[in-house]
């Protein structure tokens, strides 16, 4: 593995351990950091996915890289894909300089600002991500937020964290707020993932079966893109909510269960029925499992609270 510290490799990027170690979350994409083997690595990893997503991808994914007029040749400048994304759905890509806790996380998505990662992954290993690079982040994720309903999907899913936390503010027992919002944000997470990460599409026009991928995780994956519709193991189901927030996953080998929407608009009321459930006590005692709920993201959610509870 490459050991260059002198660009904006992942893990490796100087800049980045500098804007951790002041605190900073939110900055600018410093595009002169850049190295040449940073932009020869996204070269590669477009150039190889480019025939899976004009096979696998959703329709409206194609349109949407089409539309920001997506790079192939270089990292893409986050200035430039807002300028084109910004007058479609209101949505901006908002450069990070690491995780962002989970309540921070969709109240972005909320503002129509998605946090988005600006290094990327060694090219010495391209099937290797340690953690989120500007590949994924971009090339997975910011063409569907061209489309508007997809957009307001998102947005919708940031006012349900503001839901949770309004509910959580309802609670006086400190343990048991503590507990139900862990419940809720591990259901939150599940839904999520099983979705706007890793979610698939029944193919409009198609057949039964027939399915294309919308899910950022599987869009800006190489070898899953293809696994996920391809293998006849990996098992497809329509969406189902009550399996969906109890079914546990785990991140570092090709997803074994997939759920299936009909379209944006099912998608968008299944949120709406997400939301429903919480306020009606349904995810307060989700199964156990995968994922971790983190420290960060309990206390992002509680600080959500108190601020609540300021206001009431």
């Amino acid at each position: 593995m490459s050991t260059d510290r002198s660009g904006l490799t992942t893990t490796q990027a100087p800049f980045i351990e500098e804007a951790q170690s002041k605190g900073e979350l939110y900055i600018r994409q410093p595009y002169e950091l850049y190295s040449e083997e940073n932009q020869d690595t996204w070269r590669r990893l477009y150039a190889r996915i480019l025939p899976r997503w004009e096979k696998y991808a959703n329709p409206k994914f194609l349109e949407g890289v089409h539309k920001l007029a997506l790079p192939a040749d270089r990292v893409p400048r986050l200035e430039d894909i807002n300028r084109f994304l910004e007058p479609l759905s209101g949505f901006s890509a908002k450069a990070v300089s690491g995780y962002v806790p989970a309540f921070m996380f969709f109240d972005c998505l909320r503002e129509r600002a998605f946090p988005t990662t600006i290094t990327i992954r060694d090219g010495a290993t391209l099937d290797y991500l340690p953690e989120p690079d500007i590949f994924h982040d971009v090339a997975g994720h910011v063409p569907m937020h061209t489309d508007k309903v997809f957009a307001d999907v998102l947005v919708r899913f940031g006012e349900v964290a503001h839901t949770a936390a309004e509910l959580a503010a309802q609670i006086a027992n400190v343990a048991e707020r503590e507990q139900k919002l862990e419940s809720v944000i591990k259901a939150m997470a599940r839904f999520f993932w099983f979705t706007i990460e890793f979610g698939l599409m029944r193919r409009p026009g198609g057949g039964a079966g027939d399915v294309c991928v919308y899910g950022s995780g599987l869009l800006s994956s190489y070898g899953e893109i293809e696994n996920c519709v391809e293998n006849l193991r990996v098992q497809r189901f329509p969406f189902q909510l009550e399996w969906v927030i109890n079914q546990y996953f785990e991140i570092h080998h090709y997803q074994p269960l997939l759920f299936v929407i009909d379209s944006f608009d099912h998608l968008f009321e299944e949120v709406d029925r997400l939301e429903a459930w919480m306020r009606e006590g349904k995810l307060g005692n989700v199964s156990p499992g995968e994922p971790a709920v983190s420290e960060a993201d309990v206390r992002s959610f509680i600080d959500a609270v108190t601020r609540e509870v300021a206001r009431t």
